[in-house]
């Protein structure tokens, strides 16, 4: 059986008991994931999500030598597409249930309002970066760098970058995130009526993109384009929302398929030994071939297949589930949880280490104080947002339970 019959399979078959002869395929589909999800919370999504935020934080600062251990060293993929992934199956699981339950003004009006809040968080984020800049660089008579162009032009710059037109490079990913949920209900609309046939539209789009780079929004600081072509990164995020139904249906998420899984490890094993930074590490160069870096902003095809494998290992794990619930990763699956302040201090954070490794050098002091500080910073964010929440929750143990609700990235 190919992968296109399992995966429907998953979908029309996997009822759990919860199938009632008056409802359609799609309510059959929808309905489980309600039941289970709010039965019982998985705890990867929040793990693996909360580490990519800290791998967001340690990629952003450069000169980290903590960013030798990232992801992005270890295949063609980074935190990014991981991100980006999750923020798919996340909003399937949110804004899926609140469409088939309050109909589709009901999930138009939860999808907007957390549109409104996310972009008040990047306006925050935007204009506290320029302010920063602006202050450090008087201060230490240095001249600006990557908000240059909106300093120098702050009337013409502020403007633009409200209007989402001027993007200053490591604030680009929560504007894709804004593009993408506003293109949310289509998606799942399109998903609702032909899983593949929206894939198959999602797949177009993408490969036109990358066929055609002109595809792109305009970035006025730089006279260029945006560094994640939304029109490309999509398609992850469509795949990670259709990952979503057969997720919530089965308890293990998605079925381990062992010749997929192998196929899946030598991929994965290939795109290490390709872009693993031999010479920073002081080993042999030991790639097999020599290939060009993957793009990004188009999301090549080496990039998106390295993610999609990764995502299916990891989702497929049994394993993975038990140890992402043990305590010692409590602080991940907290950060993971409440990603949209976490992600915000973390780019405060990377910020002020930029302008630290900039004005005093990147020795090994400042390394290890603005990389522990940052991720300590992320951590306690997380733990005290956590700790509000739980407290007017009854009957939550803290370090304990978990709560039973379903989860939005950003949230």
């Amino acid at each position: 059986m190919d992968m296109a019959n399992i995966l429907a399979a998953e979908l029309s078959n996997r009822d759990d008991g919860l199938a009632h002869p008056s409802r359609s395929k799609f309510q059959r589909q929808v309905q489980a994931p309600t039941t289970l999800a709010a039965s019982k919370r998985d705890p990867r999504i929040d793990v693996i999500r909360g580490m990519a935020l800290l791998m967001i934080f340690v990629d952003h600062i450069p000169g980290n030598a903590l960013g030798l251990a990232t992801l992005r060293n270890f295949g063609f993929s980074d935190a990014a597409e991981v991100f980006v992934f999750l923020a798919g199956m996340s909003a399937m699981l949110a804004y899926g249930k609140a469409f088939h339950q309050d109909g589709t003004l009901g999930g138009l009006h939860r999808v907007f309002r957390r549109w409104g809040r996310l972009y008040l968080f990047h306006v925050g984020l935007f204009l506290t970066t320029c302010l920063i800049v602006l202050l450090w660089t008087t201060h230490y008579h240095l001249q600006p760098r990557f908000v240059a162009p909106i300093i120098n032009a702050p009337i013409s710059g502020l403007i633009r970058g409200l209007l989402l037109q001027a993007l200053p490079s490591y604030l680009d990913i929560l504007p894709l995130y804004l593009v993408l949920l506003v293109a949310f209900p289509l998606i799942y609309f399109g998903l609702r009526r032909n899983l593949w046939l929206a894939l198959a539209a999602s797949a177009t789009l993408w490969l036109a993109a990358n066929l055609n780079a002109d595809l792109n929004l305009p970035n006025w600081i730089n006279h260029g384009r945006w560094f994640f072509n939304p029109f490309a990164w999509q398609f992850l995020f469509t795949i990670g929302a259709a990952f979503a139904l057969p997720a919530a249906t089965d308890k293990r998420s998605v079925r381990r398929i062992s010749w997929v899984a192998w196929l899946c490890i030598a991929y994965l094993g290939f795109a290490f030994l390709e872009a693993a930074p031999w010479a920073d590490w002081n080993l042999p160069d030991l790639r097999p071939i020599i290939l060009a870096a993957p793009d990004k902003t188009l999301l090549a095809p080496l990039r998106l297949l390295d993610v999609l494998s990764l995502a299916y290992l990891l989702l497929s794990s049994d394993g993975l589930r038990m140890l992402a619930g043990r305590r010692i990763f409590r602080p991940l699956e907290i950060c993971g949880r409440h990603s949209l302040e976490v992600f915000a201090v973390g780019c405060i954070a990377a910020l002020l280490g930029r302008l630290l490794f900039r004005t005093y050098g990147a020795g090994i002091e400042a390394q290890i104080a603005i990389n522990v500080i940052g991720i300590a910073m992320m951590c306690v964010v997380g733990l005290w947002l956590e700790k509000r929440r739980t407290s007017r929750s009854p009957g939550f143990a803290w370090f304990g339970g978990r709560n039973n609700s379903i989860w939005p990235v950003f949230s």
